[in-house]
Formats: C-alpha cells, sequence, structure tokens
C-alpha cells in the first residue's frame, strides 16, 4: 500500500526491455515494493547510488511507458504504523488518462484529464484519485473526464509542473469506490448497513 506522497524523484538510468534502472537518494532492499510513478514494481537489485525494478507482462500493457524516462515520482511502501497523510493506493494502475488542459488561477492550476468512459463510475467528485502517483482530491466528474487542481508547492515538489497537454498519464481510481462497485454489481441484496460495516474495517 502508498499513500500518493512522493518520496522522491529520481532518475532514469535505463530501461531496457522490462528492466528499469534508477539513480535515486533512497535505498530500498531487494524484493521491497516501490511504486513508480504510481505503479507498484518489485527492486530486484541494489547498487551504489540506486537499484533497479521489474515491470510484468501486465505492467508493460498499462502503463504510460513512455513517461519512464529522464525522471520519475518514486514512493516506497507504507510500513505499519506509518502516518497516512495522502490516501490509500494500491499501486494498481487502471487505465491512462489523457491532460487536455491546464488553467491557471489565482491558487494553482486546473487540470482537466480525459479518461476511458468505463472508468469514470469509480472517479467521485471530492474524492481521491492518484494520477502518476501523485494523491489528489477530484473536483469535478464530467461524462469521460475530472477537474483536479495542483497547489503551487504540488507543482514545484513533483513532475507536474512540466507536464502539457495532450500527456497520458497513469490514473488509480478510488479503491473503496472500485471495491463498492463491484459488491453492488454481484450482490444485489448488499444494503447500506453492510457498507458501513465494511468500511469500519479500513
Amino acid at each position: 500500500m502508498f499513500t500518493g506522497l512522493i518520496r522522491e524523484i529520481a532518475e532514469v538510468r535505463a530501461f531496457e526491455k522490462n528492466v528499469l534502472k534508477l539513480k535515486a537518494k533512497y535505498r530500498p532492499n531487494v524484493g521491497d515494493s516501490i511504486a513508480v510513478n504510481g505503479a507498484c514494481l518489485s527492486v530486484t537489485k541494489v547498487y551504489e547510488g540506486g537499484f533497479e525494478v521489474e515491470l510484468s507482462h501486465e505492467s508493460l500493457e498499462v502503463l504510460a511507458l513512455e513517461n519512464y524516462k529522464d525522471k520519475v515520482h518514486i514512493e516506497p511502501a507504507m510500513k505499519l504504523g506509518d502516518r497516512l497523510e495522502g490516501h490509500i493506493i494500491q499501486g494498481h494502475i487502471d487505465t491512462v488518462g489523457v491532460i487536455e488542459k491546464i488553467i491557471k488561477k489565482p491558487g494553482g492550476y486546473d487540470f482537466y484529464i480525459k479518461i476511458p468512459p468505463q472508468f469514470i463510475k469509480f472517479v467521485i467528485p471530492k474524492g481521491s484519485i492518484a494520477v502518476e502517483g501523485v494523491s489528489l482530491t477530484v473536483n469535478d466528474v464530467f461524462e469521460d473526464s475530472f477537474r483536479l487542481t495542483i497547489i503551487p508547492l504540488t507543482m514545484k515538489e513533483t513532475l507536474f509542473g512540466i507536464y502539457t497537454p495532450g500527456r497520458r498519464v497513469n490514473i488509480e481510481t478510488d479503491m473503496f469506490a472500485r471495491y463498492l462497485y463491484y459488491m453492488f454489481k454481484k450482490e444485489k441484496s448488499l444494503h447500506w448497513s453492510d457498507i458501513d460495516k465494511i468500511q469500519a474495517l479500513y
């Protein structure tokens, strides 16, 4: 599990076949899970000044691979007892979105991101979403897109400051929205009292 708070912006040394080599200050252990642009990947090698992760066939099919060059967001998996400041993220990318437009506002920047229509049901107004591994709050939801506001600090501390319209981005929708949707779909008799019990577990 992750929080969507970026630990570091790492530098890509190489991306050959399914092996991604990163230069970073953070030093993980072999076997650790780490989110790279929001995707949970396993560390396979650690060396002075960096480490390597492997991408599965599924990851190669789903991710916006063109963003795994130059610089990437990294976040180590949460430890039991860690403070949760973003939202719970699994590191399982649902789909790839496209930044349609960016509008500068007095308090930040509004990003409009389009995603395949079948995933919009998992995007909730004022709910959470992870874009390239960054935990963000959704402002508005449309037929096949959503709007969120990036504050100046986030623009500065993440790679959002260099994003432009047309860029594809990894999207992980809200985990609880997905779970509830499939529960309601499978169990016609599910009531809100059952949902309250489920939420209490978290």
